[in-house]
């Protein structure tokens, strides 16, 4: 199962684990029928035999809750779990094709607490799954910055932002190197971990420069509601904030006076 949005590595480590699990807890039980294969569905379940659990042998799930797609389900995986409990309704999608193997609810429970080690491995299944929903929504809780929009990518000479347009987002460079220009002219630049794009989100005024990645570049993009929320909650970020734009002033500043200075004879 993977969680749909960013995942930490310590999350990642423990997909990998779970990912294992189900093939483990089966072994020495023959399945109840031929697999099942499936061209694409809008609502699996529908599609599928009750009391009957199912190893994902090949094809990719897409689950969503209340309408709304959180996780997806893809070969390894377990799938029938839900079954006779009151939970939010969960449907289950498939754009292509995708195998099943099935097996019968009843024998595969009476199998797993048939053994001690198959009962702690289906523990930790299910613990390992509960705790990557847990570790999800403690992430989405918490006041930091959180992208929407995610992370993009730029090639070397690719504008990340241009003057004159609307200032929807602010940005970080997460890795690669940028350099600022107005009117064509460059003023500065956008070093790995730099916020950029936030002055015009706080004048509420077109982009007063263009940005042009110099390097291969991975920006994070932070809407501009969410940028402002999380300054008005973050004090410290804001001060840390308005400390960078300060020197960049200061420096541009200098810039220009150097460029005002009559040359000498």
């Amino acid at each position: 199962m993977y969680v749909l949005g960013e995942q930490p590595a310590y999350a990642d480590r423990l997909i990998n684990r779970l990912q294992g699990i189900p093939a483990k807890l089966l072994e020495g039980l023959a399945p109840s029928a031929p697999p099942i294969e499936i061209k694409g569905s809008d609502d699996l379940t529908k599609d599928l035999p009750e009391q009957h659990l199912f190893i994902i042998e090949s094809g990719l799930l897409h689950a969503l809750v209340d309408e709304r797609p959180l996780f997806y389900l893809h070969e390894g995986d377990l799938l029938g779990l839900r079954q006779g409990i009151e939970l939010p309704l969960c449907r289950y999608r498939s754009d292509e094709s995708i195998r099943l193997v099935p097996y019968a609810r009843s024998a595969v429970f009476s199998h797993i607490h048939a053994d001690e080690q198959r009962q702690e491995l289906f523990t930790q299944y299910l613990i390992g799954q509960t705790a990557l929903l847990s570790d999800a929504l403690a992430r989405l809780k918490q006041p930091e910055i959180h992208p929407t929009t995610g992370f993009q990518h730029f090639a070397a000479g690719e504008e990340l932002i241009r003057q004159g347009d609307d200032a929807d987002n602010v940005f970080i460079i997460i890795e690669g190197h940028a350099e600022a220009f107005v009117n064509g002219q460059k003023v500065g630049d956008v070093q790995r971990d730099e916020i950029f794009g936030a002055m015009a989100v706080f004048t509420q005024e077109k982009r007063s420069a263009t940005v042009v990645a110099t390097a291969a570049c991975t920006v994070m993009l932070i809407p501009k509601d969410q940028f402002l929320s999380l300054m008005q909650n973050n004090p410290k970020i804001a001060h840390s904030l308005i400390e960078s734009m300060a020197r960049r002033i200061d420096l541009l500043n200098k810039e220009v006076t150097q460029l005002r200075m009559p040359l000498s004879a």
